[in-house]
């Protein structure tokens, strides 16, 4: 069985350090990359990619609100035309970087407050949808797993990448727990783990309360902004691999290929 792990990477800025992106970029097998809306410029897209191609981690655009202050956090309402334009102008920017190091950017995925709008908002799911399928249809969509995101991208017959989320709770809708409740965070990475291995194997959410909720699964999401995070992320690799689970990138998975 197939299994990817993602990774958001080349968020420099006041929040957040980017410090141990070439630790991760040795651990995950796609790389979505800020594109200097939320986080990250030029030096730090250039970087990225060139780790990305040394290690045969495939790059992705991690479009985002064009708000650095907020790292791309805080809602905001924008037209359909200018939620186009803001998709294409990032992945336009990230291509450029990437054809340069003879490379291309193979899937899509929104960042913060714009990718959690749009998994609650059929409308705005469709526009991104339809924005990512003007650009290039053979762009892999890494969405979250049962959303309004994955349904809209679904009824355009899109390459759809369906993700979970290693250090994350889930409640009983399958929505993630708020991360102003204290079980939001998984932290321990011998939990961790187990949550992943659990959802990947069985293709279902773990919610908090035990619930299952069936459910795709195609891509595993890690973050690694501190140490232990690191530890764990290496954790869940490891995990994967000893239970037999074939670590891809996105665009070399059987299910994009055919």
């Amino acid at each position: 069985m197939e299994i990817n792990i993602n990774c958001d990477l080349g968020e420099k800025s006041k929040h957040h350090s980017n410090k141990y992106d070439p630790d991760l970029l040795e651990i995950v097998n796609s790389a979505n990359i800020a594109c200097g809306y939320h986080a990250g410029d030029e030096q730090t897209m250039n970087q990225v990619i060139e780790i990305s191609k040394r290690n045969g981690v495939s790059i992705g655009a991690h479009p985002s609100f064009n708000d650095p202050e907020n790292f791309g956090r805080e809602r905001m309402n924008l037209s359909s035309s200018e939620i186009r334009k803001l998709i294409r102008d990032q992945y336009e920017i990230l291509q450029k970087i990437a054809l340069s190091h003879g490379d291309k950017v193979s899937h899509i995925k929104p960042h913060g407050a714009l990718n959690n709008m749009a998994c609650e908002d059929i409308e705005l799911s469709t526009t991104l949808a339809k924005a990512i399928h003007e650009i290039d249809k053979d762009l892999i969509y890494l969405v979250p797993t049962g959303s309004k995101m994955e349904v809209a991208a679904k009824k355009l017959n899109m390459k759809i990448a369906c993700e979970i989320f290693a250090d994350r709770n889930y409640e009983d809708d399958g929505n993630l727990v708020s991360r102003k409740k204290p079980h939001a965070l998984i932290t321990d990475p011998d939990e961790a783990k187990k949550h992943v291995l659990k959802m990947v194997k069985n293709q279902a959410l773990n919610c908090h309360s035990g619930k299952q909720i069936p459910c795709e699964i195609d891509s595993v999401c890690i973050h690694g902004d501190n140490l232990s995070s690191l530890a764990t992320a290496k954790s869940i690799k490891d995990n994967l691999i000893e239970n037999k689970l074939d670590l891809k990138p996105l665009n070399k998975m059987e299910k994009f290929i055919k």
